[in-house]
């Protein structure tokens, strides 16, 4: 599968940042500019290429057959939206409960321009005891990956704002709606 991928890569013209998450067993991702459905497409054959399979948590609702198979297949773990803490509490469970556990996020929790990025990505990793790594997709240069791991600090805010530092040098599909 990974020589398919990479065979896909190379017909449209993308490379995948060699720098690969090495010693790191568990781990929040945060993936930007995320600006495209494409994105995920990308993302996940990238993640192929580097042999991680990422998971993403998405609503309970959607865990319906045949829908809710594939979305597992694919790496979906269930939460609960209704109950705001439930997603934190289940999230760090996912990471007790796993020797291996990479939970991917886009912090701006959607396609749009978004300058207020949802914190919860980071409470996880503060609780879950787990460094962040930080991934990008850079459409300008048609590359992406892993960038650099971080460990929170316990200020959410500087942290944040060092994170989207990073990432804003990159540039999502539509750049419009990227990080600033």
């Amino acid at each position: 599968m990974k020589k398919i991928v990479r065979f896909i890569f190379w017909i449209i013209g993308w490379k995948i940042d060699e720098r690969a998450p090495e010693g790191i067993k568990k781990c929040v991702i945060v993936v930007g500019p995320h600006t495209s459905n494409w994105d995920f497409v990308l993302g996940k054959m990238a993640f192929i290429t580097y042999g991680v399979k990422g998971r993403f948590l998405i609503k309970k609702e959607l865990f319906f057959p045949p829908l809710g198979w594939i979305l597992k297949a694919m790496g979906g773990v269930p939460v609960d939206r209704k109950q705001r803490n439930n997603i934190t509490e289940t999230a760090v469970k996912y990471f007790n409960e796993n020797e291996t556990m990479y939970l991917v996020f886009t912090p701006e929790g959607t396609r749009s321009y978004n300058p207020n990025w949802k914190k919860g990505f980071y409470f996880i990793a503060q609780k879950a005891n787990v460094p962040i790594y930080i991934c990008y997709m850079d459409y300008q240069r048609k590359i992406g990956g892993f960038h650099s791991i971080f460990y929170p600090t316990g200020n959410a805010d500087e942290d944040i704002k060092y994170i989207k530092g990073i990432l804003s040098e990159y540039k999502g599909r539509f750049p419009e709606n990227g990080i600033y």
